[in-house]
């Protein structure tokens, strides 16, 4: 009862800004993902199928509304190597099969899906909150830039390539100030921009990108304006335009599996890549628009959602996808915070491909930069100049590493790079952390009072805390103030009780935790008579029994 009155809620808050924010986001996912789909080496329906199946679904049923999926080229990048494959393989054939990599690819989002599904139901999307948050700069840095350099494609060339500036400056001056697309590209992403920037100056009851768009293509339509559109962009790609029906059910890649023997490595390889792909940068994206929208997502919720829309893509001819960070900060730019906003998003695109393909395909591709250079610009972290100096040494190396990694490679490969030598780092400064007191009891027992976190990072300064030969007969070491971390740490006590029994001197452990201390005696009898189990220090109780926290203090005696 509670779900299905906040999705309606979600449907229902601020239907006008969900709807003009969705029409917005519909306008600028069509060149990204015709643009996605040819780097894939797909026809651009695919494309235009697979943004509308990610997007509706992800709208629905997803862990963010307001978040928007869609074709994204981090995932495309990844599938060029699989259709290659597959489309060589089909000719090889004893009866050759044309576009066979395409098969493969929809055969491959199954299992796509069914991975990001299973880390949905395993509850593994909550493993996003543990993202330090250099890294998430660094992602957003990285992002815009990866954002910014995907819209130089679509410029025209200013100057040709057989020119260079170092050989022949005046030539090359000559050839880029008299390339008048070029200029008037430029003049229109201006136009775009400053519409962007100024109207919400003036009014922010409708989106300033939508407008920007409409401005400029009646401009450009009305002023019979020769410029790059959709429609060129699509036609010198080699597509055929946006004109198409809607998503059928590929029954025929369920008689296609016998084309997979001996390439099973590739499907399934592939397929963990892309889930992984997928799920970063979506919850990645989530965790964004939680900050911006100060609210929180679903990250479980959102993994089963893309695993679902995967699935569908798979089944009904689409390229897949995950979320998409531009397009979901343009919609929450212009007031979509409900699922309204994406389920318009989603729907509008379907409607462009089946009835709107000749008005769509006349929006200038200027118009379309525009916005994402705005995007860009509202996405990228600037605070991140301004502290880069005042943050430790190792946080700064962290953002610098995941916003080139997200450049050089891609954002899966650097969120993973930036977590573990965020980790490298904790675990080397834990490492340091730990300390030992001692001092001589009153009957010549000497005890070593250990402080700090013991794990793997630590164990050889532990080790180095003890010594062994001039110690007096009797040992004790006080865990009260440490922690016992993993197998590490009781190997290194374990060693270190029998080096003081093969010396011939007693040593006792005190103030082990419960856990720790069932471990010990699981691994050797002689922790029996080692381990003292008589505990007088209320601190110790509170510490080894995690549920004696339910208690109010009045049950201490303090």
């Amino acid at each position: 009862m509670i779900l299905g009155q906040t999705t309606r809620k979600n449907f229902t808050q601020n239907p006008k800004n969900d709807i003009l924010s969705g029409l917005t986001v519909a306008l600028a996912l069509v060149p990204e993902a015709v643009a996605f789909a040819f780097v894939a080496g797909v026809d651009p329906l695919v494309g235009l199928y697979g943004a509308f199946i990610m997007g509706f679904v992800t709208a629905l049923f997803g862990g963010r509304p307001g978040m928007i999926s869609g074709a994204t080229g981090a995932m495309a990048v990844v599938m060029v190597y699989l259709i290659q494959k597959g489309n060589a393989v089909g000719q090889t054939l004893d009866v050759p099969i044309d576009n066979l990599g395409l098969q493969w690819l929809f055969i491959t989002l199954l299992f796509v899906g069914a991975i990001q599904i299973l880390a949905g139901v395993f509850k593994l999307g909550k493993f996003v909150r543990l993202i330090p948050h250099p890294v998430m700069m660094g992602f957003v840095n990285g992002l815009a830039i990866v954002i910014f350099l995907s819209q130089l494609s679509l410029f025209p060339n200013a100057v040709p390539k057989d020119i260079s500036l170092f050989s022949n400056t005046s030539e090359w001056l000559t050839a880029l100030f008299s390339n008048l697309s070029f200029w008037k590209m430029m003049g229109f992403i201006g136009l775009t921009m400053g519409i962007m920037y100024g109207l919400p100056k003036l009014t922010k009851k409708i989106p300033a990108a939508l407008i920007a768009i409409i401005v400029v293509a009646g401009i450009t339509i009305f002023g019979n304006i020769e410029v790059s559109t959709v429609g060129s962009f699509i036609r010198e790609g080699g597509g055929q335009g946006l004109q198409g029906g809607l998503p059928t059910f590929q029954e025929q890649i369920f008689s296609l599996f016998y084309t997979l023997a001996g390439h099973w490595d590739t499907i399934l390889s592939t397929a963990v890549i892309l889930a992984a792909v997928g799920l970063i940068e979506s919850l990645m994206t989530l965790n964004l628009v939680d900050e911006i929208t100060e609210t929180r997502g679903n990250g479980n919720r959102e993994c089963i959602a893309q695993g679902s829309a995967n699935i569908l893509n798979g089944l009904f001819g689409g390229m897949g996808g995950c979320a998409m960070i531009g397009q979901s900060i343009i919609n929450v730019d212009s007031g979509g915070r409900g699922r309204l906003s994406g389920t318009i998003a989603a729907v509008a695109l379907l409607c462009f491909v089946l009835f709107g393909a000749p008005l769509i395909e006349q929006i200038p591709i200027a118009a379309l930069v525009g916005v994402m250079f705005m995007v860009v610009i509202g996405t990228f972290a600037w605070s991140s100049f301004r502290i880069i100096r005042k943050i430790p040494l190792s946080d700064a190396i962290v953002l610098i590493a995941v916003s080139a990694i997200t450049v050089w490679k891609d954002l899966a490969v650097a969120v993973i790079a930036g977590v573990i030598i965020s980790a490298l780092v904790f675990a080397w400064k834990s490492a340091t952390m730990i300390r030992a007191r001692k001092r001589i009891q009153t009957d010549g027992t000497k005890t070593y009072e250990i402080w700090g976190p013991l794990f793997f990072g630590s164990v050889q300064a532990f080790n180095s805390k003890f010594d062994v030969k001039n110690d007096p007969q009797s040992i004790e070491i006080d865990f009260i103030e440490s922690r016992i971390s993993d197998h590490s740490a009781l190997e290194a006590i374990f060693n270190i009780v029998k080096k003081y029994e093969a010396a011939g001197k007693s040593i006792k452990l005190k103030h082990l935790s419960e856990d720790c201390k069932i471990i010990l005696r699981k691994g050797s009898p002689i922790f029996e008579d080692v381990i003292v189990e008589a505990v007088d220090d209320p601190r110790y109780h509170l510490a080894a029994n995690p549920e004696e926290f339910t208690k109010p203090l009045s049950a201490y005696d303090i």
